[in-house]
């Protein structure tokens, strides 16, 4: 039984998971790491909730009486990216690893690329996004053709100037990638990004203007299964483009994680629907995009409490019968510095509200999909098509 598993009060060793020497991970610890890099962080009201009670977290000690119920959860799927991590917690998981190009995309591609497009490409290698168009820039402004790169993960990325490539166009490229090229037919790729960027060379900065084209996944997820019921499910931050645009009565993309904070806060007070059943799904990019990949240790921590010192805030809008969860859907050590990829750890898991019944130990999850399925419980949808949920089903 997949349940609960046995789960020390505090863990001395780091939160890898076990294959993630598999990925080039071993070590890793996102929280733990930082932690220590930094000499302790500083996180009062999510060390009240029962963070430290998750993980060695210098700074952070575990909690007497936790305020939130406590965990952590392994990922089912053979992979640490961002589709990956969402599809599993809306209760899809993947069987077979997602198709990745470390050594860049085959020439077939690249002809087709040209052929589709009309554009010729630069790059075509796997690379850090600003390091590579640090590296190509310059030649992307004097010849017009756009950089494309890739990552660890199942990415297309296609990084072009404002001012060479208006992001409408740029977008409009994109999607023939992903529609016309990427399609799995018989090449596949997860999600074609536009990363458009600005400045002078030695000083070009990519935009808050980035946009996902991501496959969907398959159905239903516990997104689909919600607003089946009736269910009005919200999405802040590039959440809908994760899902290839499906599940979402609504989404409001973000440009920080301030400004998704804000969003989240808003929606708690503002958005709710007359009869009082709604799903939020948030995501902070911040951490990733900003600090991770970048192995900013100051960002990362700083975030963190930034996060933390809004979390009062945040909780103090959930209603008596109302549930929230925080979580991760990869690890992002920004102290790894072997790589800029995610990197492949147990999440830590915060169940809060009174929704969630009593705080308690959660264990170690063996999916990310037990805590979809468990907001299937709490909704009262039938059974998630993944994960096994630490919430009762709801009773009418």
């Amino acid at each position: 039984h997949r349940d609960l598993h046995s789960f020390p009060t505090r863990r001395s060793s780091d939160l890898a998971l076990p294959d993630a020497p598999d990925y080039g991970d071993a070590g890793a610890d996102t929280l733990g790491n930082l932690s220590r890099a930094r000499g302790g962080l500083r996180l009062p009201n999510l060390q009240r909730l029962g963070l430290g009670n998750i993980a060695d977290i210098a700074g952070v000690p575990p909690a007497a009486r936790p305020e939130a119920s406590f965990g952590r959860m392994a990922e089912m799927s053979p992979a640490k990216d961002s589709t990956s991590g969402h599809w599993e917690i809306a209760c899809q998981t993947r069987e077979a690893p997602p198709a990745v190009y470390p050594d860049g995309f085959p020439p077939d591609v690249v002809s087709m690329f040209a052929e589709k497009t009309g554009r010729k490409l630069i790059g075509n290698k796997a690379a850090s996004g600003t390091e590579i168009i640090d590296e190509l820039g310059a030649e992307h402004l004097r010849t017009s053709r756009p950089i494309v790169y890739t990552s660890a993960d199942s990415v297309f990325q296609i990084a072009a100037h404002k001012d060479v490539m208006p992001v409408e166009e740029l977008y409009r490229v994109c999607r023939v990638v992903r529609e016309e090229i990427m399609n799995g037919r018989p090449r596949s790729v997860d999600r074609v990004i536009a990363r458009p960027f600005e400045g002078e060379p030695g000083a070009f900065r990519r935009t808050r203007l980035r946009r996902d084209f991501s496959i969907p996944p398959p159905y239903p997820t516990l997104l689909d299964m919600a607003r089946k019921a009736g269910v009005f499910v919200f999405g802040i931050g590039k959440v809908d483009d994760l899902f290839g645009g499906r599940g979402f009565d609504d989404c409001i993309h973000t440009s920080s994680n301030a400004d998704g904070i804000e969003r989240l806060r808003a929606a708690l007070l503002e958005k709710r629907p007359k009869d009082n059943r709604m799903l939020i799904f948030a995501n902070l990019i911040d951490f990733d995009q900003e600090y991770g990949h970048r192995r900013d240790e100051e960002g990362f921590a700083k975030a963190l409490e930034e996060f933390d010192a809004a979390l009062p805030g945040l909780l103090a809008g959930l209603g008596p019968d109302d549930m929230a969860a925080a979580t991760a859907d990869h690890g992002c050590d920004p102290t790894l510095k072997r790589h800029t990829d995610h990197t492949r750890e147990y999440v830590p898991l915060l169940v809060a509200g009174g929704g969630a019944g009593k705080p308690r130990p959660l264990g170690t999850r063996e999916s990310f999909a037990d805590l979809g399925a468990s907001v299937a419980a709490f909704l009262g949808l039938p059974p998630a098509p993944r994960g096994v949920p630490f919430l009762p089903a709801a009773v009418d």
